[in-house]
């Protein structure tokens, strides 16, 4: 049970640090109207998957709801990168989808 957890931990910091960078890298392209959503949710997907990472790591009394929340956050976030086309949109659209298969499993345990 412990692997998974640590599992759920990586995916979580890993597409933390991928939305972060595209929040940023997003804040500096040259049409920000058109990107408004994805800097949004970037940067809230990136705040919930460092939440979610530092819950997993004390323990596991909310693992459940706080993956499925993770979840739905990288969902969105996903759903909305995958709009655009500068590679850190995808990069993290792709972080996003592994967090969301890694904590569905994690939650199906």
């Amino acid at each position: 049970m412990k692997h998974s957890y640590q599992q759920c931990v990586d995916a979580c910091l890993e597409c933390m640090n991928a939305c972060n960078v595209c929040y940023v890298a997003s804040l500096k392209e040259y049409d920000l109207a058109m990107l408004r959503e994805c800097i949004r949710v970037s940067r809230e997907c990136a705040e919930i998957c460092g939440f979610a990472a530092q819950m997993l790591e004390r323990g596991k009394e909310f693992a459940e709801q706080i993956c499925e929340l993770c979840a739905k956050a990288c969902e969105v976030c996903a759903a909305e990168c995958s709009k655009h086309s500068p590679e850190h949109c995808e990069q993290c659209a792709e972080a996003c989808r592994r967090c969301v298969q890694t904590c569905r499993q994690m939650v199906a345990v």
